[in-house]
């Protein structure tokens, strides 16, 4: 079903605007919850993926955060200063480094529960239990039909 005439690239555009402005405003209050961490988003991100979905190599981060290489690994660089990860060459490939999370780093990732609830209880305050779960059904339908 079309919800846009051809010509309504206004509209489309304000789609677009909205989407891209409530991930922002997701990143910038999760951000504020990280302050005492000292830790970004972008990492926090990190953290979980690799807490959560055991991804180890960088080239997995990449690929689940839509990364590029160069990116990912300034992040790395700055989570291994922060002590948060540690870089361990793999023995079968010395070219390849797996990541794992340091004792500090698991530390911070028993309170990325705490820190991600009250985040997006604060985002989502203004709805209504039926709106919450209305935004819900109709988010999973846009990633299921898109294939996530």
């Amino acid at each position: 079903m079309d919800h846009f005439p051809g010509d309504d690239i206004e509209n489309v555009f304000k789609w677009g605007r909205q989407i891209h402005r409530l991930n922002c405003c997701k990143d910038r209050l999760l951000e504020r919850h990280l302050e005492p961490y000292d830790i970004t988003a972008a990492q926090f991100k990190v953290m979980l993926l690799m807490k959560r979905e055991g991804l180890a190599t960088s080239t997995e981060l990449c690929r689940s955060l839509g990364l590029d290489s160069g990116a990912m690994s300034r992040m790395l660089d700055r989570l291994e200063n922060k002590k948060m990860i540690k870089r361990v060459r793999c023995t079968t490939d010395r070219r390849l480094f797996h990541l794992e999370l340091t004792a500090q780093g698991q530390e911070f990732c028993g309170q990325i529960p705490l820190i991600a609830v009250n985040a997006f209880n604060e985002l989502l305050q203004p709805f209504t239990p039926a709106e919450f779960n209305e935004f819900d059904r109709m988010l999973t339908k846009l990633l299921v039909h898109s294939g996530f």
